[in-house]
């Protein structure tokens, strides 16, 4: 047991990444972006049907956890997920290769 607690920073690390794509709306923003070569807010909005102010909610989580990262194209943000981590954990549940 001393050997799970001693890595409990990282325990408690990979159960934050957990919660916040436990969210439907999470969930889907995570698997679109993997399946795509990034969306920009307009496009992610559009596909979920859901105002701008809580699809930014949803981003600002995904961003803060460094699951997600932006990168601008002109006046547009476009994301793409950086998190390895997560990669796998979507990859896996999906049964995607």
């Amino acid at each position: 047991m001393e050997e799970i607690t001693k890595d409990m920073d990282e325990i408690k690390s990979k159960a934050k990444l957990l919660k916040v794509i436990s969210h439907p709306i999470r969930l889907c923003v995570v698997k679109g972006l993997m399946e795509s070569e990034g969306y920009n807010v307009t496009k992610i909005q559009n596909c979920l049907n859901i105002p701008q102010s809580t699809l930014s909610q949803h981003l600002s989580k995904l961003k803060d956890l460094g699951i997600i990262e932006g990168t601008r194209k002109g006046v547009e943000i476009e994301y793409h997920v950086k998190n390895d981590d997560i990669k796998k954990i979507i990859n896996t549940i999906f049964n995607d290769k």
